[in-house]
């Protein structure tokens, strides 16, 4: 039997309430429309803010934006909500209002930091991670890229330094760019088709592929609402065979369309809640929403599913030769290993404890990227800082909460219900690390 996921609707019946909790109701809803008028706000100064509404036209500034960023008076509003969710929390008597007004409580400390970061106010890597996203990444020392390198270097073809080696290897899966669209629809439907095959998605739900230049990512999910997403992929550089899958998996199925699905639906039109109405980019939601993308990859493609997949239908029609492709994807496991470099190059940089040139170094070195993807990376981190952290801590996060509830591998279906129940509700970061 298929996991729901279309919930069936949690329906308040006042009638059956007292009046101070239709009262404790009615006060957290007022303040749920505050939040998102106040995010929508920022986000008429910060560009990069609100990365989806579909919440009613209503809840919009009725005042277009100034010249002047308005720091003050936007932290002076972030307070006063956050004085006023926090005295709900404390009083309340619904064990759901007290979670929606601790969730809300949550996400305004990110609102004030990143009002802080768009006025030039900044803290260290840390201290910026735990206010935006609600945690603090692990570090990791020089020795711990060196391990996995040397297990690197004695699996890749050839001698000599291993990143020559590997992108050696790896040019072999360059898909050409008129093979790039027939093998993204393809990846992308194969992960649309294992979904469903656990959720029940809305009748109406659909995308729209995009290929786009010039950005700082590799894709973009930018959902619309009425489960309606535009996904973007950036062919700035090239697309290797391996990110077919998971870019597509990442921006749509399991990944960012249907966890934004999962909220419109569930908690948004069935509960009424308005707050889900709002995404803010830098808050404590993206690292739910970006490990739970990274996760979904391995989720929907198993064990060996997406090397057999890639071997069976993508490499064929990107008219590539499956030669070397087994040694390509063990190196693959391994390089994932190596995300962390990302993290670590960020925070020298927002710290200032390392160079341009050394972090691009270690991207290359430790991270094994070519010069072009290497630019791009520190271009991400210029933009965005410490939201790197969102998608390797973000998803380990995911992984070892869904492990730690029973959804381990000899178990899939329980995976799946785990994952769908955490893409369905509103989701501290902290609670994930007390697992």
């Amino acid at each position: 039997m298929k996991n729901w996921l279309l919930l069936v609707p949690v329906l308040f019946v006042l009638s059956c309430k007292s009046p101070a909790e239709k009262e404790e109701i009615r006060q957290l809803n007022k303040l749920a429309e505050d939040y998102v008028h106040l995010g929508l706000t920022i986000g008429q100064y910060d560009e990069a803010f609100v990365d989806a509404y579909y919440g009613p036209d209503s809840l919009k500034p009725k005042q277009a934006a100034g010249e002047d960023f308005p720091k003050d008076s936007l932290l002076a509003s972030v307070n006063e909500l956050t004085n006023a969710l926090g005295n709900l929390s404390h009083s309340s008597t619904i064990d759901s209002n007290k979670m929606r007004a601790n969730w809300m409580y949550d996400q305004l400390m990110a609102f004030s930091r990143r009002i802080r970061v768009a006025s030039g106010e900044y803290e260290s890597f840390d201290d910026e991670s735990k206010q935006l996203f609600g945690v603090v990444a692990p570090e990791y020392n020089e020795d711990y890229f060196k391990a996995y390198i040397d297990q690197l270097d004695s699996i890749l073809p050839g001698r000599g330094n291993v990143n020559d080696r590997f992108q050696k290897l790896a040019r072999k899966f360059v898909i050409p760019k008129d093979k790039l669209e027939p093998v993204m629809n393809a990846a992308i439907a194969e992960a649309r088709k294992r979904t469903k095959a656990h959720y029940q998605l809305p009748a109406n739900e659909s995308f729209t592929l995009e290929f786009v230049t010039d950005k700082p990512w590799t894709g973009y999910n930018w959902y619309k609402g009425n489960y309606k997403s535009v996904i973007q992929i950036n062919t700035d550089t090239k697309a290797y065979i391996e990110r077919a899958i998971d870019v597509g998996s990442h921006e749509s199925y399991p990944g960012h369309h249907v966890y934004n699905m999962m909220l419109e639906k569930n908690l948004y039109h069935d509960r009424g809640w308005v707050e889900l109405s709002l995404y803010p980019l830098f808050s404590p939601q993206s690292l739910i929403a970006e490990g739970s993308a990274n996760y979904g990859v391995d989720l929907a493609f198993p064990g060996n599913d997406k090397v057999n997949f890639t071997k069976s239908t993508l490499l064929p029609l990107a008219g590539l030769d499956t030669a070397g492709i087994d040694v390509y994807f063990k190196a693959l496991a391994i390089k994932a290993k190596l995300n962390y470099i990302r993290n670590e190059v960020a925070r020298g940089l927002i710290n200032d404890t390392m160079s341009r040139s050394k972090a691009l170094s270690w991207l290359r070195k430790y991270g094994l990227m070519s010069d072009e993807v290497a630019e791009k990376s520190l271009g991400f981190i210029k933009k965005n800082r410490s939201y790197v952290i969102n998608y390797n801590y973000g998803m380990d996060l995911v992984k070892n909460y869904v492990e730690q509830q029973g959804g381990t591998a000899k178990n899939p279906e329980k995976r799946w219900e785990i994952f769908g129940r955490l893409l369905s509700n509103e989701v501290s970061p902290a609670s994930l690390v007390k697992h």
